[in-house]
């Protein structure tokens, strides 16, 4: 027995045996159940169940069945059906779904359950307002409904989710449930999906491809048969019906359940005999259930009748009955005398709440309302719903409907019904809205706004349509110059993330020319400093470089401003090579204010990024990584998990990779790029992830797999307009190098010289094209590439970061000949032992034993081999590791395992010192937390080395930390 739509009493499910049956077994498991003797699942897993039909036959009664069931067996149900008239409301099936299991919750209690959550989903599901501030992006709020979900699910398991008429289901909706059913099977969570396959919509596509339960296709459900429309008949009108008349019953319906039970209930109400001789009127009152019949049977019923009829099929569904006669323009006794008479004829049902009998009756009803009158009521029920408070979101749907008419209060709803979806997450709804608001239109003094509004609403789906709606804000006269200046802001921001970054820095210099504004010169000339910072194709990078360090020199960071202005100043004396401890202090004065990542205002999370990372290039990662945790939680509280989130993991990877801890640069790595993926492409968020996986690959000694990564993501020619780290070209021609194709490896690393040198780009800290190149041309040029190699060892002299100087001694080792080769990787070891750079430190290790080898030094060979072996294999550079074994055995010796050297005789400063390394802290962070001088640490951690036989990366195990 089950609950029919509309509220009648529940009726047998006729010829749904089979149906049923999966179900149950879907249920069963839900709830792990099994049959005696057979051996329970080890935890209850979840289903998906998809039922595929045309209109009428019986996919609600099956799922008022499904939710009937389910409850029996102590589940928990979600409900909600998607709504002809609902498709545009954003978010419309998810509240539906949640709000009924949260909205009583009181709100201290719900921001604690959802914790970081409740600003990003609350707005979306209806259960608190949208704050000020930056929205948060797509992704990061099906993230969000995804955890709400999971949540649900485990906490009130088991749980079944149903889901009607999903073809109306809103796009937001739809595509987040679409993307989350794959998990239902490793959660307590069965979803039952109903839909019709010939009318759904383009965005719920995604429901065809869902992969259903163990393989199985959508249930599709077939007419009924004569056995089962007779039996239905004789139900209703009485076991005395005969076969002629059954018989016609069915011809009439096809089978239809719908049709079937509509026209039964017509033989009855009319008093039918239901014999062979009553058979033929069947015809005409079958008609009459749905379409021009229908309609022809409400016109019967009165004008105010009908014209309550027309209101209920504007509003949609769970229609207020004041709301209905407001729309409709009746009186509260004539409308009530109108729902009597639609509940009469059953057209409608419910008293307190409203809805039509069969959604097949609402489609026919509203299509039946003549064109004119049917805008007129959308524009009704719009001012009818802002007047009952219900607010404009409510009534942005309906004024979607109506034409154009230059109404301001139109102009005015459609824009805060914009703000609000906008900050609950639903951009493409928003986008309608104003694009409607810009048709009516707005006052001439409000064009500019709504056109910027619109181009914001655009932002992260739609960049060039964004670009043409704020270059044609601009066209508009404005009054108001902050309007202006966001629009020029917001419009540089799109064209630089959309890789036209000369054209972002052209409209900053113009509208710098024409403001007066000492303060907003300042952020213009901020925001142009930035993007050409970015630039790959900067025509004169040196006097930008000056006029930078002229202006930030003189500034103080009492805003955020000025704090962004020293912080590139920061970055590019780190891409100058200027001195280390010049980056160090102009890092700490742009922070000293505070630089957050997520800014509530339209500036990018860049800067911050920059300066995050000059640390890096400086030897100082524990700082990095201290910011890089930071801005990590101050994305994902923003709910910013697409592009910026994506950002923030890869560039993690790259500081674990320069710290040696490649696993864990492996791991960071592939979750940027799978964030990537979600953004697209060809983004600088895609170059910037795979180049830092090759990388991390080539180090760990996995070529084949690098160069996998390269062929599938397309990374090569032609390289992004935009500067990325690590530089795109350098790391393909580190790949050809290591894939033995030096010739190609020496033309791509020569041409990023030729593209970076001039613009002032001299530290190989940031981009060791010089080193790399140097070892390309050291068979063919050998002369050359040690004249590169030298080079690139001033130039990290004079930026003085250990790690840096390390490295290029070693290139410039690889490249020399004779006694130099030793002196030279001896003074790298040195360096690098100084510095936080785990993996380098590993290879010169092994290159410094295997040149003692060579030379016949047996006894120092062996020491250094053995400490670069334990180095790579902590490292987890496994070609190094192996490359390591391989010296040692041409020397005779065998690997030894891993050492737990005793550390008894370490004095109490000693084990401090070598406990904050284990850390990862360099020796001047180590010097400030212990509160000692560098040269004190320095020595502390050689005593150290030689005590207990390991080096930095080997610290941890041996202190057992």
């Amino acid at each position: 027995m089950v609950q029919q739509r509309g509220g009648r009493g529940r009726r047998p499910l006729l010829e749904r045996e089979s149906e049923l049956a999966v179900v149950d077994e879907a249920l069963d498991e839900l709830a792990g159940l099994r049959p005696a003797g057979v051996e329970p699942p080890e935890r209850p897993h979840g289903a998906l169940l998809a039922v595929a039909a045309p209109a009428g036959l019986g996919k609600t009664s099956l799922l008022a069945e499904v939710r009937r069931r389910a409850a029996a067996k102590g589940c928990t149900v979600l409900y909600a059906r998607g709504g002809d008239q609902e498709q545009g409301v954003a978010f419309y099936v998810a509240r539906q779904l949640v709000q009924p299991q949260l909205a009583g919750v009181p709100e201290a209690e719900l921001r604690s359950r959802l914790g970081s959550w409740y600003a990003i989903v609350g707005p979306a599901l209806g259960l608190c307002a949208a704050a000020d501030g930056a929205p948060p992006d797509p992704q990061g709020l099906r993230d969000g409904l995804d955890w709400v979900l999971t949540h649900l699910a485990v906490d009130r398991a088991p749980m079944v989710l149903v889901l009607d008429d999903a073809h109306w289901a809103d796009p937001e909706s739809l595509s987040w449930l679409a993307a989350f059913a794959p998990r239902a099977e490793e959660l307590p969570l069965l979803l039952v999906v109903a839909y019709r396959p010939e009318e759904l919509p383009d965005h719920a596509e995604a429901l065809r491809g869902l992969p259903d339960r163990a393989g199985r296709r959508p249930l599709g459900l077939e007419p009924l048969s004569a056995p089962a429309i007779a039996h239905m008949v004789r139900e209703s009108v009485g076991a005395h019906a005969d076969d002629a008349f059954c018989r016609e019953c069915w011809a009439v319906t096809a089978g239809n359940p719908f049709v079937a039970v509509e026209l039964t209930a017509k033989v009855h109400d009319r008093g039918l005999a239901p014999t062979e001789n009553a058979a033929h009127l069947l015809r005409d009152l079958a008609a009459a259930v749905k379409g021009s019949g229908l309609i022809a049977r409400l016109e019967r019923l009165g004008t105010s009748t009908v014209r309550f009829a027309w209101a209920c099929a504007v509003l949609g569904t769970e229609i207020g009955p004041e709301l209905a006669a407001g729309v409709a323009g009746l009186g509260a006794e004539e409308a009530t005398d109108a729902a009597d008479r639609l509940r009469t004829a059953r057209i409608l049902t419910g008293v307190d709440t409203l809805e039509f009998v069969h959604p097949l009756i609402a489609t026919a009803v509203y299509r039946a309302i003549p064109s004119g009158i049917r805008v007129a009521l959308h524009g009704q029920a719009a001012w009818t719903l802002v007047d009952a408070g219900l607010g404009p979101a409510a009534a942005a749907r309906h004024l979607l409907e109506t034409h154009p008419d230059g109404d301001g209060w139109v102009v005015k709803e459609l824009r805060s019904a914009a703000r609000e979806t906008v900050r609950a997450g639903a951009p493409d709804a928003a986008r309608r809205y104003l694009a409607r608001a810009l048709r009516e239109p707005p006052p001439f003094e409000d064009r500019a706004v709504v056109l910027y509004e619109l181009g914001s609403a655009s932002l992260l789906t739609e960049p060039a349509t964004t670009v043409n709606h704020l270059r044609a804000a601009l066209e508009e006269p404005i009054s108001d110059p902050a309007l202006r200046q966001g629009i020029v802001y917001r419009l540089s921001q799109v064209l630089a993330h959309s890789d036209r970054l000369a054209e972002a820095s052209e409209i900053l210099a113009r509208e710098t020319r024409h403001t007066t504004d000492p303060r907003v010169r300042l952020r213009l000339q901020a925001d142009q400093f930035m993007w050409d910072a970015f630039r790959a194709d900067e025509p004169d990078s040196p006097a930008r470089s000056r006029r930078l360090a002229r202006l930030a020199d003189r500034l103080t960071g009492r805003d955020l401003t000025e704090r962004y202005i020293i912080g590139l100043r920061t970055w590019d004396a780190t891409l100058r090579g200027e001195p280390a401890a010049t980056v160090v202090r102009h890092a700490e004065r742009a922070l000293a204010g505070g630089l957050r990542w997520a800014a509530e205002d339209d500036r990018g999370f860049e800067v911050p990024v920059l300066v995050a990372l000059s640390f890096l290039y400086a030897d100082r990662p524990g700082r990095t990584e201290e910011l890089f945790v930071e801005g990590i939680a101050d994305f994902e509280h923003a709910g910013w998990r697409g592009g910026h989130l994506s950002f923030a993991y890869t560039l993690l990877g790259y500081v674990r990779h320069r710290r040696g801890r490649l696993a864990e640069a492996d791991d960071f790595a592939r979750a940027g790029l799978r964030l990537a993926e979600r953004v697209g492409p060809g983004t600088p968020a895609h170059w910037y992830a795979v180049g830092t996986l090759i990388e991390v690959l080539l180090a760990r000694g996995r070529v084949q797999e690098a160069r996998t990564v390269a062929e599938t993501y397309s990374f090569g020619q032609p390289f992004p307009a935009a500067v990325v780290f690590p530089d795109a070209q350098t790391v393909y021609g580190e790949l050809l190098l290591a894939l033995g194709r030096t010739k190609d490896a020496a033309m791509e690393l020569a041409a990023a010289g030729r593209r970076l040198d001039p613009r002032g780009m001299r530290n190989p800290a940031w981009c060791p094209w010089q080193l790399h190149l140097a070892r390309a041309e050291a068979h063919d040029a050998p002369a050359r590439a040690l004249a590169t190699a030298h080079d690139a060892v001033e130039r990290a002299r004079h930026f003085g970061a250990p790690s840096a100087i390390g490295q290029a001694l070693r290139a410039a080792a690889e490249v020399s000949t004779g006694a130099a080769r030793g002196k030279l990787l001896e003074e790298s070891v040195a360096h690098l032992e100084r510095s936080p750079a785990g993996y380098e430190l590993a290879c010169s290790l092994v290159a410094l034993g295997a040149e003692q080898r060579r030379a016949g030094r047996s006894a120092d060979a062996a020491d250094q081999l053995y400490r670069g072996l334990e180095a790579a294999a902590t490292c987890g550079a496994d070609g190094l590791a192996e490359r390591a074994r391989d010296e040692l055995a041409a020397a005779g010796l065998r690997p030894r395992p891993l050492r737990s050297p005793a550390t008894d005789a370490l004095t109490a400063r000693e084990r401090a010192a070598a406990g904050c390394a284990a850390r990862g802290l360099c020796p001047a962070e180590t010097a400030a937390e212990l509160h000692l001088d560098e040269q004190t640490v320095v020595r502390l951690l050689s005593a150290v080395y030689r005590k207990i036989g390991t080096d930095q990366t080997g610290l941890a195990a041996a202190l057992g930390t």
